[in-house]
């Protein structure tokens, strides 16, 4: 059994191209039904705003594994300078049950999102071919940062201008790469959103406060999922979801919209329907795109499948009997 922490993942590096085509061979299993995911349990004690959670998949086709991520989030960490998850993903091989790795880091986690999120961008350019760009985040923790690499490479040269912002001040320092000039630190969320071709939350906000309309014909991802007041069905209709039954809840801004505004899944599209169908074309093109991604376990033991693999080809990690 492979053991793999944070420097292992470090080692290996990102390939943002690489860990999004992993993302979308797994959503080719969830449209093959090649895959089980039970609704994931929280747990939850003393301080309610925190919790853990189980995340269960088994995925199929190349991947061919099942597994668990265990994942605690822990929102006030930030003021105690400790992250705010802590992840370890395990994962069996599919056929005999075996354990094949376990994975000690939140690292895991951050790549998956970033690249869900990435997988969705590559669909919007191909539906909407763009140039020009202007990107925002919002959020500059370890998703957020993450996310800023993770454009930067699948978009390149399309990007024109990439706003950052957070209630914590931002140091311009920990800004680098070929594009540190062409990013702003914006002074307000509304700075960063309303001039945004791309707008993606990465915060930890406990409250909604998007209340404006967004630039028509954008993609707004929404992967934070408490950041968007429900009066934002009133500028789309095209709001996408990884999973209903997993995304409706929790108050999400998805189940805020089902009970408020009476949002149904049969008003949504899923990552299957932007992967496999082009839902996205269909729209017209000044509609506002909306992705709404809970996390889906079958992402993490794709993920996880990846890393493992390259591991043991570089020879990476600790052997544990």
């Amino acid at each position: 059994m492979l053991y793999l922490n944070e420097k292992d993942l470090i080692k290996i590096g990102l390939n943002w191209n690489a860990t999004i085509d992993n993302i979308e061979q797994a959503v080719h299993c969830l449209k093959n039904k090649d895959y089980v995911q039970p609704v994931k349990p929280y747990l939850r004690y003393r301080d309610l705003t925190n919790r853990v959670i189980a995340l269960i998949a088994f995925v199929g086709g190349k991947i061919n594994l099942a597994g668990i991520k265990w994942i605690a989030s822990f929102p006030d960490n930030i003021n105690r300078g400790l992250p705010r998850a802590h992840s370890v993903v395990i994962l069996n091989d599919a056929d005999t049950g075996a354990p094949v790795s376990v994975i000690n880091t939140a690292m895991l986690s951050i790549v998956r999102t970033a690249s869900v999120s990435g997988l969705m961008i590559r669909h919007f350019i191909k539906a909407r071919p763009m140039n020009n760009l202007t990107v925002s985040i919002l959020g500059w923790g370890p998703i957020g940062r993450h996310h800023y690499k993770m454009v930067t490479e699948v978009l390149k040269d399309r990007i024109a201008k990439i706003y950052v912002y957070d209630l914590r001040e931002i140091k311009p320092d920990t800004i680098t790469g070929p594009y540190k000039d062409k990013t702003v630190i914006a002074k307000t969320w509304q700075e960063a959103y309303r001039d945004a071709d791309i707008f993606i939350t990465c915060t930890v906000s406990k409250a909604p406060y998007v209340d404006e309309k967004p630039k028509a014909g954008s993609l707004q991802l929404n992967c934070s999922l408490r950041d968007y007041k429900t009066k934002i069905l009133d500028y789309t209709k095209a709001i996408i979801v990884d999973d209903w039954v997993e995304v409706c809840r929790e108050k999400t801004d998805i189940e805020m919209m089902h009970l408020e505004r009476g949002l149904k899944e049969e008003d949504t599209k899923s990552i299957v329907d932007v992967v496999c169908n082009n839902c996205i074309a269909a729209y017209p093109k000044n509609e506002v795109i909306m992705f709404n991604p809970m996390g889906m376990a079958v992402f993490d033991v794709a993920t996880g499948r990846y890393y493992v693999d390259i591991a043991r080809k570089m020879g990476i990690g600790q052997e544990l009997e």
